[in-house]
């Protein structure tokens, strides 16, 4: 299993099961930078040759919604670490 963390000065994130799925949510506190570097996420998942491994919802006030299915769990989070938006990212 893979643990990670994150800076909470930047971002706040929170995982869920969602049905066979996890969820993801995602609020973004450290501005545009940050941003750019979620919907850089967004990218790697929308531009691979999967259509069904990561849904990408985004609200207002930087909150994001990602339902990763479970089979792209570690890819899912070696794209947040790929993007800076992870600390640390460790096999536990």
């Amino acid at each position: 299993m893979l643990s990670y963390t994150f800076d909470a000065s930047l971002l706040t994130i929170q995982e869920s099961p969602n049905g066979d799925d996890i969820e993801f949510r995602i609020h973004v506190l450290g501005g545009d930078a940050v941003d750019r570097q979620v919907k850089a996420v967004q990218h790697d998942f929308e531009h691979n040759h999967v259509l069904t491994d990561v849904l990408f919802y985004a609200f207002k006030n930087h909150d994001y919604q990602f339902i990763v299915r479970k089979d792209f769990y570690d890819d899912f989070l070696l794209s947040l670490m790929k993007h800076q938006l992870l600390t640390s990212l460790a096999w536990t």
